[in-house]
């Protein structure tokens, strides 16, 4: 079923990137949504072997700005390019091999097994010289997610956690040079919040970027090359998380006085909210 459900001519199959190599930017981006202005002139460059964490109070814009780096959202003004070109200029099938989008709910109408739900991923590869990947791809990412184990469960029959690490091997079998994870880590508990920002680190240490969506800036801190900070709809701050996570800044973002502390023993920022217990 698989194989039919892309096109199977006139793909430019994308090159390994090279290190620093810009695959995704967004240009004096503006998003609305109704009559409401989600994203107000964001600039954002995204480069091979990188993790962006993008982070802000709820309502900042972060979940906009990442389906428009996806191409998935349309800009009201500005500029999104992925992989060299204006996102708009891809068909569908050519930046599905180029990007790969991880959306904050995993839902599906009907219960596949996990496995089968994983191989979706590789679909944008039908047909082309890379399709005889696709085991291979399957078998990583579920060894990646530690979500093997229960590859013929159907998905209905998952919890929320294991259905958030079945989502994100869909993503990784896809192979793409982008990913875009939306709040990969919300419905985890502490060992899996850890393993998906390891798989992070790995697929930017590999040459693929990664932009993740985070409100624990704790990870943010320990995992991100860079943050970007938003705050409704406006880049408040980016750059290293050492430079940005910072106590006035983010007080002033989140509305909540907080204290940032260095990790004793690796020096990392510790972002702690102010209590008078």
């Amino acid at each position: 079923m698989i194989n039919v459900l892309l096109p199977r001519r006139g793909r430019e199959l994308p090159p390994r990137p090279s290190p620093g190599d810009l695959l995704a930017e967004a240009r004096g981006l503006r998003v609305r949504l109704g009559q409401r202005e989600v994203v107000a002139g964001v600039g954002l460059r995204v480069c091979a072997g990188e993790v962006v964490a993008l982070v802000g109070p709820n309502g900042a814009g972060k979940s906009t700005l990442l389906s428009a780096l996806a191409g998935d959202v349309a800009p009201a003004a500005g500029e999104v390019r992925v992989g060299g070109r204006p996102a708009p200029d891809w068909s569908a099938p050519e930046l599905a091999l180029r990007r790969a989008v991880l959306p904050q709910a995993a839902t599906l109408s009907f219960p596949f097994p996990v496995e089968d739900v994983v191989r979706m991923g590789r679909a944008p590869w039908a047909g082309t010289a890379r399709e005889d990947e696709d085991d291979a791809a399957v078998e990583a990412a579920m060894a990646a997610t530690e979500t093997a184990e229960f590859a013929a469960r159907p998905f209905s029959a998952l919890s929320g956690g294991e259905r958030a690490r079945v989502a994100l091997a869909r993503v990784l079998a896809q192979r793409a040079p982008l990913l875009l994870l939306d709040e990969p880590t919300a419905a985890l508990d502490l060992r899996h919040q850890e393993l998906v920002l390891r798989i992070c680190r790995a697929r930017a240490a590999a040459g693929d970027a990664v932009v993740v969506v985070l409100h624990d800036l704790g990870l943010a801190a320990a995992y991100a090359d860079r943050v970007a900070v938003l705050r409704e709809g406006h880049l408040a701050a980016e750059g290293r998380p050492a430079e940005v996570l910072r106590d006035e800044l983010l007080s002033d973002v989140y509305r909540q006085p907080v204290e940032v502390l260095p990790h004793p023993r690796t020096g990392t920022p510790l972002v702690l909210p102010k209590r008078d217990v």
